[in-house]
């Protein structure tokens, strides 16, 4: 183990801060589940996993109390394996509701931060030739960003020990403990001021509640029991908007950005609409390959006022989007902590509806001799009032 220990980054804090407040949640965990169908060589992809864990010290870090204040501990050596669960003496159907009950109950079985690695692997077995292989990771460790990276790093890895070659992964220079050192040293004085002050001025006088119309009355404190509802756009109308975009000189997100401003007027009658929306933020190069919580949160703040064309509202919302971006360091904590806003438990800071536009390449998975199909989980919580998150796919806009 590490005996020297580090500061989190601004994001780890706040996730630390309330774990503290509410241990014992899975409300963080962050799970990904696959169909494999093939041939599949356990003793390569535990072996696989180990050393993408290994690679990446934030895989291998707890996080403690040390007079007060949080820190991070990275460990040398893990005692960690995947989890083999043997279904195959079952029948198909009983399979299916036992592996379903399993991930689903790795996926909700909360992480001890100061005390156990925070990431778990779970392979279930149909057959020789099936399985259901899940990651779990508590979101203090990982983003949707490092899902991928880890993704395409265990593939490498496994095909590479397959065919008995070594790991054709370039040595990483930096990991994210530098990041966090980084941030903490970098957004100071000038620096973080500057970023301040823009969204100081950008958010001024914004609305508290976007109010959404809803069947029942708002409990007086926020509860995360929510549902999901999945919908797809055709490969044809996704296609329409992407040209849209190219011929209004926008990207895709800026265009769907905007038909979700529309929309929310149009079902709340305000003119003024705060949407939150993650990045990536890794602006610079050697943050690409790391696994870590990087993202941060940004507030698309968008007017309808003097009921402009959807072309006006399209060259507000890239002027707003690029604005944000060029301001996308300071940590949405940092934000809400200056901005003060008036705080009710009943709803969440600065904006209660979200959107996102994930890159679905990301997340797939290509095993030798295996066909891997992604199994979705149907989560019943829900972080905000309402969450729009898109996936652009060939089969159109998921």
């Amino acid at each position: 183990m590490s005996t020297e220990e580090l500061p989190l980054s601004y994001a780890q804090q706040r996730l630390w801060f309330l774990d503290q407040l509410k241990p014992n949640s899975a409300f963080y965990n962050t799970t990904i589940t696959w169909h494999l169908e093939g041939r599949l060589d356990q003793a390569v992809l535990k072996r696989s996993l180990q050393e993408v864990i290994q690679r990446h010290e934030i895989l291998r870090t707890n996080f403690i109390a040390v007079d007060g204040k949080a820190s991070q501990i990275i460990h040398e050596e893990i005692n960690w394996t995947i989890s083999v669960t043997d279904l195959t003496n079952l029948s198909s159907t009983e399979q299916e509701v036992a592996a379903k009950q399993l991930v689903q109950q790795k996926a909700l079985q909360p992480f001890d931060l100061a005390n156990e690695l925070l990431i778990r692997a779970t392979l279930v077995v149909l057959s020789e030739n099936e399985h259901i292989f899940s990651i779990c990771m508590h979101h203090i460790v990982n983003d949707g960003w490092s899902t991928g990276v880890f993704i395409q790093e265990l593939a490498t890895l496994y095909n590479a020990y397959l065919q008995g070659l070594p790991s054709p992964l370039t040595p990483l220079t930096i990991q994210y403990a530098d990041f966090a050192l980084w941030q903490r040293e970098w957004l100071q004085g000038e620096v973080r001021q500057r970023q301040l002050n823009y969204w100081q001025k950008q958010l001024a006088d914004a609305p508290d509640l976007l109010s959404l119309p809803t069947d029942r009355p708002r409990a007086s404190m926020q509860t995360v029991a929510g549902a999901n509802h999945r919908f797809v756009l055709s490969e044809q109308l996704t296609l329409q908007l992407v040209k849209l975009s190219q011929e209004q000189g926008v990207t895709l997100f800026m265009t769907l950005l905007a038909v979700f401003d529309t929309l929310l007027y149009r079902y709340t009658g305000q003119e003024d609409i705060l949407v939150g929306t993650p990045i990536a933020n890794r602006n610079q190069s050697q943050l690409e390959q790391l696994i870590g919580f990087f993202v941060n949160t940004l507030v698309m703040r968008t007017s309808l006022e003097g009921d402009p064309t959807f072309s006006e509202l399209l060259i507000q919302v890239r002027k707003i989007a690029t604005e944000a971006y060029t301001h996308q360091d300071l940590p949405f904590e940092m934000l809400v902590e200056a901005l003060q806003p008036e705080r009710d438990l009943s709803y969440t800071p600065l904006f209660q509806v979200m959107f996102a536009l994930d890159d679905n390449s990301l997340h797939s998975m290509e095993l030798t001799g295996l066909k891997v199909n992604p199994i979705p989980i149907e989560w019943e919580t829900a972080k905000f009032d309402l969450s729009l998150s898109m996936e652009n796919t060939a089969r159109g806009l998921i």
